[in-house]
């Protein structure tokens, strides 16, 4: 059993991989970043793949050894383009999956070789007068193929979404009433009577190779602006366009663990994005509300407006009649990712997830209702619901719940209420950590409320909600005519 040559040189490129892999929770401009991350591009599974082919470049003349630096590039470049081509078809692609694959695969043919049990053999080729021109070298045997909790408090704000009997325009409900609602061939050896390339054909096979690592290197380095996609279970997952996320918000849940991007929006345009928004309920019919919970907003899409790096949502008194036929005095704002009418697919649905939003609640919170939540993508309907921030007639105390059905059918429900604090103030990040095992509440990044009975915690896609309603409980004094609920951004990370 033979030690293979190089050892020395394989650890060291299976360590690029690995640092490369590590520097991209650097910034996307960071100087070791772009120099880790373009080593590895450009050099990484080339590089590799050569030091098992020892009759390739072994003569001192410099021409070969441009020749294998060459093939070197190409192939780590060829190898790093498919990855990058499979994430975006696949519609998930991230800076931290494409250089972990990549590391990854220079590690394996790095490392696999220096293994006791799988040593590397190097078939010598025959002289020239006996060759046969179609024997490649052998190759190494083995070788891949192809490239704190708290205690339940009183009655929540939830609302169950039970759909109303009876159809509106042969659509559905007239009102859905939310009760709260591969690898390459090993290089042929080099035979005597093969003719050498002429220096002016390396340099244009070297310029090619560096060509195409710079542009993959360039895509690489700023994919802190590309996109990807969402998460979701079933045929009520939606795709979508994720992105890294910019300067000023989160790079990370607060909650621990490994973690990618999969939605995300920072209201940055002039307009909503229809791809990822709707501005009304499953239940939208030229406009909606929650009767379930005794609201006396009618949402409009012209309500929910974006300028100025944010979201606006506006409640304003002016008297309207809904398509249900009914008079509502005031109007309001919401977005959904969920459809646009009964019948039609979710735009985005999640099954478990770090969701978060950076919120400013109304200063004026008498008669309003913000909330930041999840409602089922399937049923359209509560519970199971997880409100993840809710201000009822409040910009005091943040309400955390968790809803889901009980035996009998009811609605049943544990949750915290947290502060006082000046939620109206300025903008205060509220998140939820949803796992099979533990839905875990947080404000700021700090954790305050954790329920961990499996039993009771949902399973099914959920659609991520933000509205702004009016009248819950109280209706607004006569001195108020309007109310905003501001949002930043709204992030969706998946392990």
């Amino acid at each position: 059993m033979r030690t293979p040559p190089r050892t020395v040189p394989r650890l060291l490129l299976a360590l690029l991989g690995w640092a490369a892999l590590a520097s991209t929770a650097l910034p996307a401009a960071n100087p070791l970043r772009v120099a880790l991350v373009g080593a590895l591009v450009l050099a990484g599974p080339g590089t590799a793949a050569l030091l098992g082919r020892p009759t390739v470049a072994r003569t001192a003349d410099g021409t070969d050894r441009l020749a294998s630096a060459s093939l070197a590039v190409a192939i780590s470049t060829a190898c790093a383009t498919l990855v990058a081509v499979a994430f975006f078809l696949a519609r998930d692609f991230s800076v931290a999956g494409a250089v972990a694959v990549l590391a990854g695969v220079t590690t394996l043919l790095a490392v696999l070789p220096l293994l006791p049990l799988l040593p590397l053999r190097v078939r010598r080729a025959p002289a020239a007068s006996g060759s046969s021109a179609g024997s490649p070298p052998g190759s190494p045997p083995g070788s891949p193929s192809g490239p704190p909790p708290g205690p339940p408090r009183g009655p929540s704000p939830g609302r169950p979404l039970r759909p109303s009997p009876g159809p509106v325009s042969g659509e559905g409900p007239s009102e859905a009433v939310p009760p709260a609602p591969r690898r390459s061939p090993a290089p042929r050896a080099e035979q005597s009577h093969r003719p050498r390339q002429s220096p002016r054909a390396h340099r244009v096979h070297r310029g090619a190779a560096a060509a195409g690592g710079a542009a993959l290197l360039t895509l690489l380095a700023a994919c802190s602006g590309s996109t990807g996609s969402t998460g979701g279970s079933g045929p009520t997952a939606a795709g979508s366009d994720a992105a890294q996320p910019k300067s000023g918000v989160p790079a990370a849940p607060a909650a621990g663990g490994s973690w990618r991007l999969v939605f995300q929006d920072e209201f940055s345009g002039t307009t909503l994005d229809g791809k990822d928004w709707t501005t009304c309920y499953d239940w939208n019919n030229a406009g909606c509300t929650n009767a379930g919970n005794g609201e006396r907003q009618w949402y409009q899409p012209g309500q929910a407006k974006v300028a100025d790096n944010r979201l606006t949502l506006t409640a304003q008194r002016r008297t309207v009649t809904g398509s249900d036929g009914r008079t509502y005095p005031w109007v309001s704002g919401m977005i959904s990712t969920g459809r646009d009418n009964w019948n039609a697919p979710p735009r985005h649905a999640f099954t478990y997830g770090y969701f978060a939003a950076s919120l400013k609640v109304p200063a004026n919170p008498a008669g309003f209702f913000p909330a930041f939540w999840l409602i089922p993508a399937a049923t359209r309907g509560t519970p199971p619901e997880v409100d993840i921030a809710e201000f009822p007639n409040t910009d005091q105390y943040v309400h955390m719940n968790l809803h889901w059905r009980g035996a009998d059918g009811s609605d049943q429900h544990i949750g915290q209420n947290w502060g006082p604090a000046a939620f109206s103030a300025g903008y205060h990040v509220f998140a939820v950590d949803w796992e099979p095992s533990a839905v875990t509440w947080y404000i700021d990044g700090r954790e305050w409320f954790r329920f961990t009975d499996p039993s009771r915690i949902p399973n099914v896609a959920m659609e991520v909600v933000i509205n702004l309603a009016v009248g819950y409980l109280e209706l607004p004094p006569d001195t108020t005519d309007s109310a905003t609920t501001d949002v930043q951004w709204v992030q969706v990370w998946q392990h």
